[in-house]
């Protein structure tokens, strides 16, 4: 049994466990922070989240835990507190990322922008780390999430994705649902119109932002009326793309030990599916925009399909990137592109998928 803040004794305690032939037991009483775990920053500092199988990408975590405490969630009680790991720990990983050939960066954590860290007089914030690691060569990309809806330091990271060509024009900011009686009973700590308001903010300072969200449906308490808001919400939001989940309760939250799990499946299936619906109508819209233009997509390999449309194409293989605010691009190419970067003319779209021709 290995807990979160003791991830770095893990082959160790497998060694032993493998040789003694006895149990290992490694948990703290309370996750530590990282000032206290050098084990564990180290352990964060080169262990390079390099995605194998999609070239020139990579994670790096910019810090752990969360304080919110959504009542249907776990991550606090298994991750602990929020933990903002060391500016310059973060940025010498992302300079050996870079060395090795990685192009895309996304900074992880559960609430990333309220990443702070204090080194000296100066506390650093997410949009000074974007800043910092905007700066290393080789870098050409950088993404984060996922969002916290909050307007402390919210315009500051508006601004920095306005300001460098290197920050995606993405954002990913769950609302969870459009209801301001669920969003209590969720202790979200923000109302939809204080949500929408920040999407507004968002599209002020960069018109053109790419929003994601994510919803959870048949929250217990939820009537159709409060669904009815989280689909006006959905509507007026305007996402690129959002994730639904049907709520299910998770043992050990406050949801769990509180709420009863009245809501029907089948109803929780209909309002999964009909958000879904009324996403996919702007999905459309959106995308239809793409017709007849260029884009620049960072090439990810061979597509689900790789053979289809290949002997109209010099046989070269079908192959899917992403642009920089994360739509998906399918098109023939040489498998070289993988891990590098390709102009495509979009002849075509569909809600999640714009398609074309390799310039």
């Amino acid at each position: 049994v290995c807990g979160p803040g003791q991830i770095a004794r893990l082959p160790d305690l497998i060694k032993h466990a493998m040789e003694k032939k006895g149990k290992q037991l490694s948990v703290s009483d309370a996750i530590r922070k990282a000032a206290d775990n050098p084990e564990l920053e180290e352990f964060e500092s080169v262990y390079d989240r390099a995605d194998k199988d999609i070239p020139g990408q990579a994670f790096v975590r910019a810090m752990r835990g969360c304080d919110n405490f959504c009542t249907y969630c776990i991550v606090p009680y298994v991750r602990g507190p929020e933990t903002s790991r060391p500016i310059n720990k973060i940025v010498e990983q992302v300079k050996r990322l870079a060395d090795d050939g990685v192009k895309l960066v996304t900074l992880l954590g559960q609430a990333v922008n309220k990443y702070q860290y204090r080194a000296g007089e100066k506390t650093y914030t997410l949009a000074d780390l974007l800043y910092k690691v905007s700066e290393i060569d080789g870098i050409e990309w950088l993404r984060f999430v996922t969002s916290y809806p909050r307007k402390e330091g919210f315009t500051e990271l508006m601004q920095v994705m306005a300001d460098s060509p290197k920050v995606c024009n993405y954002l990913h900011m769950p609302a969870q649902s459009g209801s301001d009686k669920i969003l209590k009973a969720m202790n979200r700590r923000y109302t939809a119109q204080q949500y929408l308001e920040l999407i507004d903010a968002a599209r002020e300072i960069v018109p053109d932002i790419s929003v994601a969200g994510d919803f959870i449906v048949g929250v217990p308490g939820e009537t159709d009326d409060d669904f009815e808001r989280t689909a006006e919400l959905v509507k007026k939001a305007r996402y690129k793309n959002c994730f639904v989940f049907k709520y299910s309760p998770r043992p050990g939250t406050t949801a769990d030990k509180s709420l009863q799990d009245n809501i029907p499946e089948e109803i929780k299936k209909q309002r999964n599916y009909r958000l879904l619906e009324v996403q996919e109508k702007t999905s459309a819209e959106l995308a239809k925009q793409f017709e007849n233009k260029q884009v620049t997509v960072l090439v990810e390999g061979l597509s689900k399909k790789p053979h289809l449309n290949s002997a109209e194409n010099d046989n070269n293989p079908q192959l899917v990137g992403r642009t920089a605010d994360d739509w998906i691009v399918v098109f023939n190419g040489p498998a070289s592109l993988t891990g590098q970067f390709a102009r495509v003319n979009i002849t075509r779209t569909s809600p999640l998928t714009l398609f074309g021709e390799l310039i």
